[in-house]
Order: C-alpha cells, then sequence, then structure tokens
C-alpha cells in the first residue's frame, strides 16, 4: 500500500477538482484508490435508476481496462437486488470490507466466481464504498479488488484505508454530482434552444429548414476542419457555443411580421387587392359602354389600357429582376384611373403599391427590407437577457452577427474584419449558402451549388467574406446532401 499522507491526498483531491470531464474523473479516482490500496481490480458504477451501470472496470494482472461510453452497455448492468453486495452498498449507503468472497455467505458472489472460472483469476478480497449526493442520495459505488501486500501476495483490505477510499469516493460523488448539474443545465438550455426554433418553424416552415440545414453544415464542417487539422478548426470547448448560435441566430425572426418574412411577390398580400381594383375597373367601363353609347369607344380604350395595366403588374410582380424601362412603365400605369363600384376614379396603384412593384430585385421594399434585417436586433436583444456564461459567453454576439460582412458594409453594426471571429465568418457564409440554395423559399427559385460558390467566390473578391473559409467550405463538401440510403453525400 502506497503511503497515505496529507499532502498526496491534498494533491489528489486538486488535481480531481480542476477535472472537466466526468469520465476522466471517475477513472482518475479509481486509478487513484487502487493505488492508494495496492489492489489489483477495481470497478466504477454509476447509479441508473433500478441498476448499477458499469463506468470503469480494471484488473491490473490481466492488463485489462474497458471504461464504457455514455448510454451504452458493453457489460450487462448490475440489477438493485439484495444479491448483489454493489447493490446492497449502494441500496444501504453502507461500505462492505470482505477478507474473502468465497469464504462469505452474506452475498451472492456466483458472479465473481465465474468470472474466476472463466479468466483463470481468483478473486478473494473486496472493498465496496457507496458513492452518495450531498443529500444522501446513492449515485454510484467504487468497487475495489484484491490487496495486495509489499510481496505481491491478496491480503484483506486494511481497514485503515476504509476512510482515504470513503473519502475518494465523497470526492467522485461531489464531482459526479456537479457535473449531473451542469449536464441538467445544459439539457434545459439544449432543450430551450429546440422550442425557440419550433417556434419559429410553427410560423413559417422554411425558416426551421434554413436553420436545420445550417446546423448540418456547421457539424460536417467543423469535422471536416478537425480531420485536416486546419488552422481555422474551432476548439472543443467552443463547438457546442457555436453550434448553439447557428441554432439561435435568426430567433429574432420571432418578431418580424409574417407578411415580410414569408412575402413571396414584390406585392404580397396586396395583388389581390390591386387586381380587385383594376377588374373593378374593367367591369365599370363595359357597363359605361353599354349604357352610354356615345361613350363607349372611350370606355373600350380605357378597358383595354386597364388590362394591359393588369397584365404588366402581374408580370412585374413576379419578375427576377425590373430594370429602368420597366419601372417607368409602371410609373406610367400607377397614373391611369379606375372606376370603384360607386362610379368614383381611384389610381390604379397607390403610392405604396408603386413602390413595392418597383422594386428592382427580390420582393421586399427599403421598409420591409429594414424591418427584416431588424430580426439581427431582436436577436441580439432577445439573447442578451439570458445569462450565458464561460464559454457560452458569446453566443448572444456570434448568433446576431451574422450579416456583418468583412468589409464593414453588413449591418447592423457594420462591423469591420478585426471585429468578426472566424465563428461568425463561418455562420456567415452557411447562411448565404443555404439562403442561395434552399428549395424551399416562397420569393426565388434555388441556385445549383456551382452557382452559389460562384456569388460567394464574388463576394470574397468584393471583400465580403473570407476567401479562405469560403474555399474550405467547398473543399469540405459538408455542404452536400445526405443521401436518402446509405446517410452519406450524394453528388450535387
Amino acid at each position: 500500500m502506497k503511503e497515505i499522507t496529507p499532502d498526496r491526498l491534498i494533491d489528489i483531491a486538486i488535481a480531481i477538482s480542476a477535472e472537466k470531464n466526468t469520465d476522466r474523473v471517475l477513472e482518475r479516482i479509481l486509478d487513484e484508490a487502487m493505488e492508494l490500496t495496492a489492489c489489483d481490480g477495481g470497478t466504477v458504477y454509476v447509479r441508473d435508476g433500478d441498476r448499477l451501470r458499469f463506468h470503469t472496470v480494471v484488473t491490473l494482472s490481466k492488463n485489462f481496462r474497458v471504461t464504457v461510453k455514455d448510454g451504452e452497455d458493453v457489460i450487462p448492468p448490475v440489477p438493485m437486488t439484495r444479491s448483489h453486495v454493489c447493490a446492497c452498498a449502494a441500496m444501504d449507503g453502507e461500505k462492505f470490507n470482505i477478507p474473502d468472497v468465497y469464504a462469505s455467505d452474506r452475498f451472492d458472489f456466483t458472479g465473481a466466481q465465474r468470472y474466476d472460472k472463466m479468466n483463470g483469476y481468483r478473486t478473494k478480497s473486496m472493498l465496496v464504498i457507496p458513492m452518495e449526493d450531498e443529500d444522501g442520495a446513492n449515485i454510484g459505488v467504487l468497487q475495489l479488488i484484491n490487496a495486495t501486500d509489499g510481496e505481491g501476495e491478496i491480503v484483506p483490505f486494511d481497514p485503515s484505508v476504509e476512510k482515504v477510499t470513503a473519502a475518494l469516493a465523497s470526492l467522485a460523488s461531489v464531482t459526479l454530482n456537479n457535473n449531473m448539474l451542469a449536464r441538467a443545465v445544459s439539457d434545459i438550455l439544449h432543450s430551450f434552444v429546440e422550442v425557440m426554433v419550433d417556434a419559429v418553424d410553427a410560423r413559417t416552415a422554411y425558416n426551421a429548414n434554413h436553420t436545420r440545414s445550417m446546423v448540418r453544415y456547421a457539424k460536417g464542417f467543423l469535422a471536416w476542419l478537425d480531420e485536416t487539422g486546419s488552422p481555422y478548426r474551432v476548439p472543443d470547448a467552443k463547438k457546442d457555443p457555436f453550434l448553439m448560435s447557428v441554432w439561435l441566430h435568426d430567433i429574432g425572426k420571432l418578431i418580424v411580421p409574417l407578411e415580410i418574412m414569408d412575402k413571396p411577390t414584390r406585392l404580397g398580400a396586396r395583388e389581390e387587392t390591386v387586381l380587385h381594383r383594376i377588374g373593378t375597373g374593367i367591369l365599370m367601363e363595359r357597363i359605361r359602354a353599354l349604357s352610354s353609347p356615345a361613350e363607349a369607344a372611350e370606355a373600350e380604350a380605357a378597358e383595354k389600357a386597364l388590362a394591359g395595366a393588369r397584365d404588366a403588374i402581374s408580370a412585374a410582380n413576379k419578375a427576377d429582376f425590373i430594370d429602368d424601362a420597366a419601372a417607368e412603365k409602371l410609373r406610367a400605369i400607377a397614373d391611369l384611373r379606375a372606376m370603384d363600384a360607386d362610379g368614383e376614379p381611384v389610381p390604379v396603384l397607390t403610392p405604396e403599391e408603386l413602390e413595392m412593384i418597383t422594386v428592382r430585385r427580390g420582393t421586399l421594399t427599403a421598409g420591409e427590407r429594414t424591418e427584416m434585417e431588424n430580426h439581427v436586433v431582436y436577436t441580439a436583444r432577445f439573447l442578451g437577457k439570458m445569462k450565458f456564461r464561460g464559454a457560452y459567453g458569446d453566443v448572444p454576439f456570434w448568433a446576431s452577427s451574422h450579416h456583418e460582412l468583412l468589409n464593414g458594409k453588413g449591418y447592423p453594426d457594420g462591423l469591420r474584419s478585426d471585429r468578426i471571429p472566424t465563428e461568425v465568418r463561418i455562420i456567415t457564409i452557411l447562411d448565404i449558402y443555404d439562403a442561395l440554395t434552399a428549395e424551399d423559399r416562397p420569393y426565388k427559385p434555388p441556385m445549383d451549388p456551382e452557382r452559389a460558390f460562384s456569388v460567394l467566390g464574388s463576394m470574397a473578391e468584393e471583400g465580403k467574406l473570407d476567401p479562405e473559409l469560403v474555399s474550405l467550405f467547398r473543399e469540405s463538401e459538408a455542404w452536400k446532401k445526405p443521401s436518402p440510403h446509405k446517410g452519406g453525400k450524394e453528388n450535387e
């Protein structure tokens, strides 16, 4: 048995307390306990409802070591029955120091004996320590096997090591419980993110597809950057915050009016009003021609002009681009008058409708585009009310800055390259790529990947995007759609 000194225990406690990974904490506890008691084997069990799951199993003389990953049961769990000593320790909160399991009739050790027979081993002495949280609830068990003396002979565990082993188990309990609480908080945060994305999904289905596509691109790209050893790879501690930023980047769209966010044409919902106005005008001209033969020619000319206006407006409403000639023609149309049902002349297009129908590209007017762009302001405002700490401290900034451009011409703050970190640069590229290639946008047809990367390349040449990251994203093929059959990537 290794000498146990206060300094030695303090060093162990400091090292374990500094470790953030739960798996490594439990492995370290087991290793330290085995070294301090000079035993040959040991097991850490983690309580999972009505069973004990194996976490780490070690047998030095057999050069055997297994750490079970979360969610896997390579070794069948131990049921919480009184026939198992580790289960009794967990249920009763009692430690057991057994000199020779073959000579003990208190517990059923047939399982250990079967293991011995299969592996040519001899389980003899055993020390079993329950692990409990601050409320006294059992969260696992530390089990040590076959203490040895200075000559390597198997001996009972010295009672003097029980307290120090129990102290190690207690330290493991505190660390494990703290990590469980941290995981619970993390799970709540991730659940909140899912709820928020579902809320956006409930308002507009295409945006939810957009977010999920971006997350898929992000995961694939991060993995590829790691595999290739790229200097742009995101540190492990920042990966989850980065992905959370991708999930949350459009949360501000909860505030954007649907008639703007889902506007499929220039006139949007106003198209029906305009066409009804013109249709009423055409009908009134026909009535005028029939009721006043002297005005028939004038009425027929007015009807023809209105029909032409209707066709021009309908074509412009869905056109990819409105050039100067088309815009001038639409302004002339706006000066036409159509009679309403009361026989009063009204303009074919109101000033607001004229602004809408003469939008050069896209479907949004300057005011609507400003309202749409404000979604990043709302995103920052929403996330700013949450207490993101530690590695997650940058989530609000990363999520709300995905429309900033390296040349300072983005929004909302016009940040330049020296204030835009790699994480934001990546999110911006993913966002633009998916916006260009999305197949479910109501206001535009999708681009094929080749053309989309041509657009991204042009933006990089203009100083808007990081050219190296654009190139790496394309090379990664993280943008390719998963195969519907094999779960892999298919050529685009």
